[in-house]
């Protein structure tokens, strides 16, 4: 199949040196690059990993209970009056 991409220049150039190199087309050097990358990218998703920094956030009981724990105290906060509230 035929596609049209666009690659940068300096990129393209050391593609064409290492294809030549190695005594391979570009085209079979592009399709062994792509076909490496499809095979990393193939692995299972498991989480995001903005989501694994984030750690477990909710699945466990103590986390449940932390999260209660910091909405009574918030709770609490708001339901003292500040002088200036009072009048």
């Amino acid at each position: 199949m035929k596609t049209t991409i666009e690659i940068p220049g300096t990129t393209l150039r050391r593609a064409k040196n290492i294809a030549t190199s190695r005594g391979i087309s570009l085209k079979q050097f592009f399709t062994e690059a792509l076909e490496d990358k499809l095979k990393t990218a193939a692995a299972p998703i498991s989480e995001p990993a903005w989501l694994k920094l984030a750690g477990a956030f909710g699945k466990t009981v103590s986390d449940r209970e932390e999260t209660r724990r910091i909405q009574r105290r918030i709770d609490a906060e708001f339901e003292t009056l500040e002088p200036v509230d009072a009048l």
